[in-house]
């Protein structure tokens, strides 16, 4: 499959959703619905990672597609409110770029 941009992926979701009448959940079921997702993820990472081992009755999941879940609720999220994702991200590495310039130290340099 070919790389797409964060345009590609909000476009695709928007015509998965508008195939539907209900169209796009509002923004406080939107919300509700992403906490549901990083909860799923939480569980998934306290499986892998923490002191919580999965009981043998339960499903596998993934972090991967988990990941996807929020992937999917953030994509659908920022299009109910006309966002896009890739101007968001610009904002978001302008903000971190200049807030925390020289708040961790760099990989190959002196300080």
């Amino acid at each position: 499959m070919s790389e797409r941009t964060l345009k590609d992926l909000q476009q695709e979701v928007h015509e998965y959703i508008s195939q539907f009448k209900e169209g796009y959940f509002s923004p406080l079921s939107m919300l509700a619905r992403m906490s549901e997702e990083v909860g799923e993820l939480a569980r998934e990472v306290n499986h892998r990672f923490g002191e919580k081992p999965k009981k043998a009755t339960e499903e596998d999941n993934s972090i991967e597609l988990e990941l996807g879940d929020i992937m999917f609720i953030t994509i659908c999220f920022a299009n109910s409110l006309g966002i896009d994702l890739a101007e968001a991200h610009d904002k978001i590495m302008h903000k971190f770029r200049t807030r925390d310039a020289d708040r961790w130290t760099k990989i190959n340099t002196d300080q």
